[in-house]
Parts: structure tokens; sequence; C-alpha cells
């Protein structure tokens, strides 16, 4: 009886070193990508003949890069355009070197948390206009991004959410 006792005791040992085996390799993949990431924005910013710069992180499953700087705008461009494209370029980057498609999230110069308040406003109001009038409310169209912050602050607050259109059109409508 000792045995099966120990025996069990030693299989969740095991599974539970083997589960933070397997958090501790996706972090490595993570730091691994922000590495990748930073090494090419640093020569497209050397290229480019810009200063900048450049903070990593891990936020929640994905890695995260920020290029901070004085004179950026131009990397962020109308309406995070030009930004969305090098975080494209980034990602490729990535994949390139590791083979692995990655979900990195580039910012530049606080565009995209700045965006990100801006947004969780824009969800709140929707969803109290939703409550108020019972009916569903359509948002301007949205980049992927700015989609996920308002279905975060939506679900957030107990209600529905779901993305209809197709790009660039793509909108957010809230349900009540």
């Amino acid at each position: 009886m000792t045995d099966g006792v120990q025996n069990e005791a030693e299989q969740s040992a095991s599974t539970n070193s083997g589960n933070n085996g397997g958090a501790d390799d996706r972090l490595k993949a993570l730091e691994a990508e922000s590495d990748i990431a930073a090494d090419y924005l640093e020569e497209l910013l050397d290229i480019a003949d810009l200063d900048g710069d450049i903070d990593m992180d891990i936020d929640g499953d994905r890695a995260a890069v920020s290029i901070v700087g004085a004179e950026l705008n131009n990397l962020v461009g109308e309406n995070g355009k030009v930004l969305e494209a090098l975080q494209e370029l980034t990602r490729l980057a990535v994949y390139r070197e590791t083979g692995e498609r990655s979900r990195l999230m580039l910012d530049v110069s606080n565009y995209r948390a700045n965006r990100k308040a801006e947004l969780e406003e824009v969800g709140r109001k929707a969803v109290d206009e939703a409550k108020a009038s019972g009916t569903p409310v359509r948002l301007d169209p949205m980049t992927p991004f700015e989609r996920k912050v308002v279905h975060d602050v939506v679900a957030a607050a107990g209600l529905t959410s779901e993305s209809e259109g197709e790009e660039p059109r793509r909108c957010v409508v809230v349900q009540p």
C-alpha cells in the first residue's frame, strides 16, 4: 500500500515538473522572440538613422517589444498603419529565425498603450449605451488589436460582442 501512495506522489511530482518545464520552455521561446525582434528593430533604426531605445517584455502569452524615443511618429503613421506594418515585418523576421508563427506585439512611443486606454473608454461607453438602449451598438471599424481591447472590456462588463464585416471595415458590435 505504501508503494501505491509513493508511486502516485512520484507521478504527481513528475507531472508537475513537466508542466513547469513546458512553461519554462514557452518563456524561453518568448524571450527568444523578443531578442530576435529587438535585433531586427535595432538594425532598422540604424538604417533609418533614428534614435530609439528598445524595451522587451513578456505580456501574458506573447512577447512585447517597445521602441521609445523622441521623434518616432513616422514609425507609427496615421492611425497606427505604419506601426501595424512594422509589427508584421518584425513577426516575419521572428518567423524566419524560429520557424514558428509569432504573436509579438510591437509598440512605438507608447502609441498602443495610449490607444488601448482610449479604446477601453470607447468599450465602456458602448456597454453603457447597449445596456441603456437594449439594442446592439455598432462601433467604427478597427484593427484586430483594437477590436480585441474592446471585446475584452465588453466581456469584463458581462455582455457579449462580435466582429462583423470584412477587413479593413471590420467592426465590433456590442450586444445588450
